[in-house]
């Protein structure tokens, strides 16, 4: 019927991930080793390792994050320690704790905060890469 179309049990039935898709680690979870992603992500748990977005990074307000992370953008709500390279704008919260060493090109720090560590930033992100080699 409908164009006589025979099932060949091939077709895909997960939906396609569009450009807003988000990752999401849930509160109660952990996970330790390394985590890449060109999509957006949110750690709502705990997440020891390192950590590789090509998007924004969201660590909510019961995220704890421990080891080296590298992101376009991040929010920080929650806890993170260890080495935090962000590329355009690091925003941390009235709620977040960071400890560490911080590169980054723009940084907001709200009332409340805690911020513990050494922080580059500015003109010096853009010499990133070419210090890791």
């Amino acid at each position: 019927m409908f164009g006589n179309k025979k099932a060949t049990g091939l077709e895909s039935t997960s939906p396609v991930a569009n450009s807003s898709a988000i990752n999401t680690l849930v509160e109660g979870t952990y996970t330790e080793g390394t985590i890449s992603t060109q999509r957006d992500l949110r750690i709502d748990g705990t997440v020891t390792g390192n950590i590789n977005c090509e998007g924004k990074l969201i660590i909510g307000p019961t995220g704890n994050v421990d080891g080296e992370v590298t992101s376009n953008n991040a929010v920080v709500e929650g806890k993170f320690n260890g080495n935090l390279t962000i590329h355009e704008v690091l925003d941390v919260r009235e709620t977040a704790t960071v400890t560490g060493e911080i590169k980054t090109g723009k940084l907001l720090v709200q009332n409340g905060a805690t911020f513990t560590g050494n922080c580059d930033m500015g003109h010096r992100i853009k010499n990133i890469n070419a210090e890791a080699s």
